[in-house]
């Protein structure tokens, strides 16, 4: 019998940290980096616009994709239940979580190392908890990271404060 109390303690343990990863790092990442910005005065005004216009597009990529080449989620395919907090159903490909997270963490690396660093982190744990989550598969988040990576780099060049002043 303690036996399966230790098992089942750890499944909702596990259950807990997959939805959490999944669902709601994606948020906290996006919070920080408001907090980032407004309290601790690490991360400039420019960085965050250029966050939000890289996660923004990024996102609508992914997501253009999905619609333009529906494909099934693993909880359909192989009859699971998603481990996340709301039930996609949209297609898989390419993640459009692991997209908006690549974006800002690869927006972040390049005006703070050490904070873009803890964001690339987070990034690939929002990815590896999608496909625990049953909502994804590896390539979806592959592809996901691709776009958020490419848009970052595309949009970096662009100053966002002057093109708002004008």
């Amino acid at each position: 019998m303690t036996n399966f109390v230790y098992h089942s303690k750890f499944s909702i343990s596990l259950f807990v940290m997959v939805t959490f990863l999944a669902s709601i790092l994606i948020w906290l990442m996006c919070f920080g980096l408001l907090v980032l910005w407004v309290i601790d005065g690490k991360i400039k005004k420019e960085t965050v616009i250029h966050a939000i216009f890289s996660c923004a597009l990024a996102w609508g990529i992914a997501e253009t994709i999905k619609i333009i080449f529906p494909t099934l989620r693993p909880f359909q395919s192989q009859n699971l239940i998603p481990l996340t907090l709301t039930i996609p159903g949209d297609g898989a490909f390419p993640s459009g979580h692991t997209a908006l997270a690549f974006a800002l963490a690869t927006t972040i690396l390049k005006h703070d190392r050490k904070i873009g660093i803890l964001y690339l982190i987070m990034a690939g744990l929002v990815g590896v908890a999608r496909i625990m989550a049953h909502v994804h598969y590896p390539i979806d988040i592959f592809g996901g990271a691709v776009i958020g990576v490419i848009i970052s780099q595309l949009t970096s060049s662009k100053h966002f404060v002057r093109l708002l002043n004008r």
